[in-house]
């Protein structure tokens, strides 16, 4: 839920840092009951989106299509099973129901489908078409005079695609000010790294020469993120024009071993490692706490 202006900045810091917490757990169990998936990348953007969803985000959780929320669109599909993580710990899911993860007449299939799926705004599939519907969400929010803000997710190797780019130009050319983009840089894709597939360096540059107000922090770095996020809105509406933040992370955030692992854009965990990388998670947290 959207932060109160009177907690503290502490105490906002810390509600997320647990939410995120409890998102990375529920990413493992759900990740357990297939065997594999894309848990690397959710337990890299689990910080992005309970900042998002702990902090920022305007919604109902018993009235998911509640007309005056903020819309939040994830453009990688794959990314589902973080943002159920989220959606669960949000109360928008029932925390029982994400073990049936990927299962067959599941709500919650292993590719985002916004027909199943409370909360889930815009089914996901091939890159590159994220960006262009929230631009034509946003300005449609706008033509409504609604106070709704949009937020879309992108992962770095969407900025492959030209349609993200002409999204990019008209958001600006528009005026979104409703508009806040996030952009997941783990610097991985599926056939190997972004910079060996496509090199989107100095990204921050390009972004800024079409328009936007930018901005590039850790992206598992709660407090940077927070920060993040309150600029944007600020400075995007006393600017007149669309947001980005740019979110370098690690893939596999919080369990040591996987950071680490090869092949991790879609990993295969044997059974016995579900259990050590709970417990790297919790040991991982609570030396944070220290």
């Amino acid at each position: 839920m959207r932060n109160d202006s009177t907690t503290t900045r502490s105490t906002r810091i810390a509600h997320v840092t647990e939410f995120a917490y409890r998102m990375r757990h529920h990413v493992l169990n759900m990740g357990e009951e297939q065997g594999q998936g894309y848990v690397g990348q959710a337990l890299g953007a689990a910080d992005i989106l309970a900042t998002v969803y702990g902090d920022q985000l305007r919604y109902r959780a018993a009235d998911p299509d509640w007309d005056g929320r903020d819309r939040f669109l994830l453009s990688t599909g794959h990314y589902a099973i973080g943002l159920y993580a989220a959606l669960g710990q949000a109360g928008i899911v029932a925390i029982d129901e994400l073990l049936t993860y990927g299962s067959d007449d599941s709500r919650l299939p292993m590719s985002s489908m916004s027909t199943y799926t409370p909360g889930m705004e815009i089914s996901g599939g091939s890159l590159g078409h994220g960006l262009t519907i929230a631009v034509g969400m946003a300005l449609g929010l706008r033509h409504r005079r609604s106070t709704a803000r949009v937020f879309n997710f992108l992962s770095d190797g969407e900025l492959d695609e030209g349609s993200t780019w002409e999204a990019v130009l008209g958001a600006h050319h528009h005026g979104l000010s409703n508009l806040t983009a996030m952009v997941d840089i783990n610097a991985l894709q599926a056939d190997g790294a972004t910079a060996g597939i496509l090199d989107i360096e100095p990204v921050h540059d390009k972004w800024s020469a079409c328009g936007w107000y930018v901005q590039r922090v850790d992206g598992n770095d709660v407090g940077a993120l927070v920060e993040a996020f309150d600029n944007a809105a600020a400075e995007s509406v006393a600017q007149g024009r669309p947001s980005v933040i740019l979110c370098d992370t690690r893939i596999g955030n919080g369990v040591t071993m996987l950071e680490n692992r090869e092949k991790a854009h879609f990993m295969r965990i044997d059974e016995p490692e579900w259990q050590i990388c709970r417990d790297q998670l919790t040991a991982t947290h609570h030396a944070k706490d220290a």
